[in-house]
């Protein structure tokens, strides 16, 4: 079924925070990935890359991997950002990112690769700063905190399942600058990697959106849309959870991304709303009195725990939740195909 898919591919626990048990079982589905997100947020604001946070996040997210028996290291990207002074002057700040990778072999060698990014906003300039864009005080709950709880809970429920088809999980970090580090990943992925490489399903940004979308990527075939895109908008149907797909082109927010460019097949996952402002996924919701740009992302005073639960009451909870139940069977069905 799934031959033709190949293409021609706690931070050391913290001594005033507390580590959450990667083995323990979940209640239901969704409430591990709640958990790790609260606890990520809450202990780790101010994930820029390169930051102190970053690098305690990224400790923590491996040791997680590692106590679910997952083969995991760590691996450093030398990036920065352009900083634009309030004079309009720009100087190149230099910064060294950390991403984590954990990895599950199947019977088979091909594999489907997980990602999220790690970091959070980094201010680009003083203006940023005076908007209370990014920063030291961002719990970037949405944006990516979000990503990564659920990127945890598919990796504890994958890790007791056999496999034919390995998983990989990457928790990318430089998500938020350029060269960025899914770029650096896609460039240092051997032949052999690439070619063993079935999908990459890409979580981001899952709570805030009017609607949770089940994106193809713009060079993914339609054969592969049918199985991934497809299928989980006929999951989600069949749990009754309210989905939307769209085929991403160079003109969305974010554009096209590497592994697209590269030429793997996709499946974006992420909570907005295509139907509002420019139609390209920027706009996350309608704009409201307490979401008046229809967005949270990058924004310290807004993507944060105590707003969210504030102004969308119960929003992480069933995000989390239905993100983990079309996701995980999806998971189930791709990674042991009816040969």
């Amino acid at each position: 079924m799934f031959a033709f898919l190949r293409l021609t591919a706690l931070a050391a626990l913290l001594n005033c925070g507390f580590a959450l048990h990667a083995q323990a079982a979940s209640v239901a589905p969704g409430a591990f990935a709640e958990q790790q997100l609260r606890h990520i947020a809450t202990w780790f604001p101010g994930r820029m890359s390169g930051s102190p946070a970053e690098m305690m996040a990224a400790d923590y997210l491996q040791q997680q991997f590692t106590a679910l028996g997952f083969q995991s290291n760590t691996r450093q990207l030398n990036t920065g950002y352009r900083w634009r002074e309030a004079n309009g002057d720009l100087r190149w700040h230099k910064v060294t990112a950390t991403s984590v990778i954990a990895a599950r072999a199947g019977s088979a060698p091909q594999e489907i690769l997980i990602v999220a990014h790690l970091d959070t906003w980094t201010p680009l300039s003083s203006r940023e700063v005076e908007k209370n864009l990014g920063g030291l005080r961002l719990q970037g709950v949405d944006d990516n905190a979000s990503g990564l709880g659920v990127m945890l809970e598919l990796a504890q429920q994958l890790s007791r399942r056999p496999l034919h088809y390995g998983v990989r999980f990457v928790a990318l970090s430089a998500g938020e600058t350029a060269p960025g580090g899914m770029q650096d990943y896609v460039a240092h992925m051997s032949e052999k990697e690439k070619k063993n490489t079935l999908l990459v399903v890409d979580l981001n940004s899952l709570i805030t959106g009017d609607h949770l979308y089940f994106n193809s990527g713009s060079n993914t075939p339609r054969a592969v849309r049918k199985q991934t895109s497809e299928r989980a908008l006929r999951l989600a149907q069949q749990l009754g959870i309210p989905a939307a797909s769209h085929q991403i082109t160079a003109r969305d927010y974010n554009g096209v991304n590497a592994f697209d460019k590269a030429g793997f097949p996709l499946l974006d996952v992420t909570a907005s709303n295509w139907a509002l402002g420019g139609k390209d996924g920027a706009q996350q919701r309608s704009r409201s009195t307490h979401f008046p740009d229809g967005t949270t992302r990058h924004q310290t005073d807004r993507d944060n725990l105590s707003y969210l639960d504030r102004w969308l009451p119960g929003r992480i909870s069933l995000r989390t939740r239905d993100s983990v139940k079309v996701l995980l069977p999806l998971l189930g069905e791709l990674t042991n195909p009816k040969l």
